[in-house]
């Protein structure tokens, strides 16, 4: 299968992995001139808690769809087959449990707010994931299909588009990507018809980026040229992957800018940071993209998108590789939360909000850690499905997100299910209610209308914003 506008898959990773390994990003271009006084923002919605509270936004994207009834919304009193066989522990939240697999969040849960109550429709991670990232449903509901060019831009990108970065080349970045779902990048991680500039840096696999990234204080001018060259030699590639676009050389020239910024080379180099804060987040892909996430925070990055798993369920073809483990736990779902999800999970983010919260970042920064969708309540074995213990299928229906920083009311828990977990009872939120809520946390009008290249006129992001994370109830 091909994306539109994109090589082969093979290809495509070769391509990117080399591109990778020259220490440059894609998807970097000039900002226009003047640009950034283009579009002012309207007045701003009726003030809520947590209007403007932000300065950065980090986005945990926990593809797959996470069983929050094995997680965050356990339900001990169901029969097994829903309940499940994890057993659960006690959280500083008076009378809430998190399953017993969690012991590390279950304390630094006290920085969050549980909010139990998203729900939506689509029954597919292709279309359910572009809802989560885009806050639109995707024409193709419920399906995987590929990137189109009519496809809506990540909001990563329409934040771009509003906030120019006055620094850097971007306005944002995404770290462990690109997401598969389940085997292709799907649908809602690219700019669509917005201007390149827009584009958020790529770092991709954070095991890779440290080392390939790695530039030491200083890179002498012979190394920058080898890396030239070696650029040159992707004219081929580059054609692919860009369609043509003119403004490769401005890609380029963009990407080297960052070469030149101390800061930003600081954030990408592992080797300055703590042996000991190395450990803390884990030596994996989760743990490296968080604790990457955080650096370039700090070096004044306001939007980074974590994929926690680059693939919604890499374990059917690398059942032996728990880099490639998804939350796409159709089968042997206890098996693999157990042994991979949930100990990462556990580790690295705990990692994450203990270390924002030391450094003082979790006054000004929100932290949203979600998933396109979660678990059916009756655990069952799937038999078109690899595996041979049982698991959960995909429930849009109702499932829970972990929201933190930027006055969230820590120590909370917003929304409840019903007695099976199936079904929202109260504070039903969707995806575009969750990104507006993101968007005007920022300071940013969720209704700013965009228009883009092509002269399409759109909203930043429908929905509307969730007070109850502020408020607590």
């Amino acid at each position: 299968m091909k994306i539109p506008g994109r090589q082969p898959a093979g290809d495509r990773r070769d391509f990117l992995s080399l591109w990778n390994a020259t220490g440059i990003m894609a998807g970097l271009q000039v900002l226009p001139a003047g640009l950034g006084n283009s579009y002012p923002a309207p007045e701003s919605p009726q003030r809520f808690a947590g209007w403007g509270r932000a300065k950065r936004i980090l986005f945990l994207f926990a593809s797959g769809g996470p069983s929050h009834i094995d997680t965050f919304d356990m339900k001990p009193e169901a029969p097994e087959e829903i309940r499940g066989s994890f057993g659960s522990i006690q959280t500083p939240i008076p009378g809430f449990r998190v399953c017993e697999h969690l012991p590390r969040l279950s304390r630094s849960i006290r920085h969050a707010c549980v909010f139990r109550a998203m729900s939506h429709d689509d029954a597919d991670h292709g279309t359910a994931c572009y809802l989560t990232l885009t806050g639109r449903f995707h024409p193709q509901k419920s399906g995987n299909p590929p990137p189109r060019p009519e496809d809506m831009p990540n909001l990563a990108s329409v934040y771009s588009r509003l906030r120019p970065h006055p620094a850097l080349p971007f306005s944002a970045a995404h770290l462990n990507g690109p997401l598969l779902t389940p085997i292709e990048p799907g649908p809602g991680q690219g700019i669509a018809q917005l201007p390149g500039w827009t584009r958020p840096a790529e770092l991709g696999n954070p095991l890779e980026s440290a080392s390939r990234l790695h530039l030491g204080t200083t890179m002498p001018s012979v190394r920058v040229d080898g890396r030239r060259t070696l650029l040159s030699q992707l004219d081929q590639s580059r054609r692919a992957f860009e369609a043509g676009d003119s403004s490769w050389n401005q890609y380029q020239e963009r990407a080297y800018q960052l070469l030149e910024k101390p800061a930003f080379r600081a954030a990408l180099d592992f080797n300055r940071e703590n042996p000991a804060t190395l450990n803390r987040y884990g030596p994996h892909r989760m743990g490296r993209g968080c604790l990457l996430a955080r650096r370039l925070l700090e070096a004044g990055v306001p939007w980074v998108t974590v994929f926690l798993n680059h693939s919604v369920r890499g374990q059917d073809d690398h059942p032996l590789e728990p880099e490639w483990f998804g939350w796409d736990t159709h089968n042997d779902i206890f098996q693999a939360m157990r042994e991979v999800l949930l100990p990462r999970l556990d580790q690295s983010l705990s990692a994450l909000l203990e270390d924002l919260h030391q450094r003082g970042l979790l006054e000004d920064t929100l932290v949203v850690c979600a998933g396109e969708f979660g678990r059916a309540p009756r655990v069952a074995v799937e038999r078109s499905f690899a595996g041979i213990s049982p698991g959960r299928k995909h429930w849009p229906g109702a499932y829970t997100i972990l929201a933190a920083g930027a006055g969230i009311t820590p120590c909370s828990v917003v929304g409840q299910t019903d007695r099976q977990g199936g079904q929202v009872v109260s504070a039903k939120a969707s995806p575009a209610d969750l990104m507006a809520t993101v968007f005007a946390c920022l300071g940013v009008n969720p209704d700013t209308r965009i228009t883009d290249t092509l002269g399409k006129e759109f909203s930043a992001c429908p929905g509307i914003p969730i007070q109850s994370m502020w408020s607590g109830t």
